[in-house]
């Protein structure tokens, strides 16, 4: 595997100059937006990322205002109180995306929302806390303990908060093959552990977020 320099000077080449790098790369929020934002939003960009999942995503955010409508502004303890006849009414409603499988996840993963927040104080907590060297951890915790949030859609959803996190794209994967570090998608806990200890030496290397060296890397790929 190289090192981050090879990285940098590969990415510099590309793009010309430092600036024009940096115009490109993404910037995560702090710990301390990441505490700030309300349970309410987390519970809705979960559910924004569960609906887009496998469609397109103007398609559901052009639909969004109603569902934030629908499901109460997506507060936790009023959402989690939907039962099954009001999620049916729902399959009656134009005005949403009516697929009875991600409705049903909306108050399942309220629940999450509302036992973190237990535990931590608040769902935005749980988040800002959570090392980005362990953040293959978080990955795992939110597929185990939230619903369809399995695949990518846990990772998509971090990126969309703003928690810093690499992102294991095709690109991406492409990227660590030809570094030698994993030769397919990372999904059994080994390779994952692999490609969070090449992120973390990265990182460690170069001050950087997780999610620029994930762009950086993809960069690399020619596409």
């Amino acid at each position: 595997m190289r090192d981050y320099k090879w990285l940098h000077e590969y990415c510099l080449n590309r793009f010309g100059s430092a600036a024009a790098l940096e115009a490109e790369l993404p910037v995560p929020a702090s710990p301390e937006q990441l505490r700030a934002l309300a349970d309410d939003r987390y519970l809705s960009m979960i559910a924004l990322r569960v609906f887009r999942a496998g469609l397109k995503h103007s398609l559901v955010d052009a639909k969004w205002p109603v569902f934030e409508q629908v499901f109460f502004g997506f507060d936790p303890e009023k959402v989690v109180l939907m039962g099954a006849e009001h999620l049916e009414r729902l399959m009656q409603d134009a005005r949403i995306i009516r697929h009875l499988g991600k409705l049903k996840s909306v108050p399942r993963n309220a629940q999450m929302v509302l036992d973190v927040a237990r535990e931590k104080g608040s769902f935005g907590a749980l988040i800002a806390d959570w090392p980005v060297t362990e953040i293959t951890g978080l990955w795992k915790y939110l597929a185990n303990h939230g619903h369809q949030l399995g695949g990518l859609s846990a990772l998509h959803f971090l990126r969309m908060v703003g928690k810093d996190t690499f992102i294991p794209t095709r690109d991406v994967v492409a990227a660590l093959n030809s570094q030698n570090v994993i030769d397919k998608a990372p999904t059994s806990l080994r390779d994952l552990a692999i490609v969070q200890e090449a992120f973390n030496q990265w990182h460690a290397e170069s001050g950087r977020p997780m999610c620029q060296l994930s762009m950086m890397l993809a960069y690399t790929t020619n596409h």
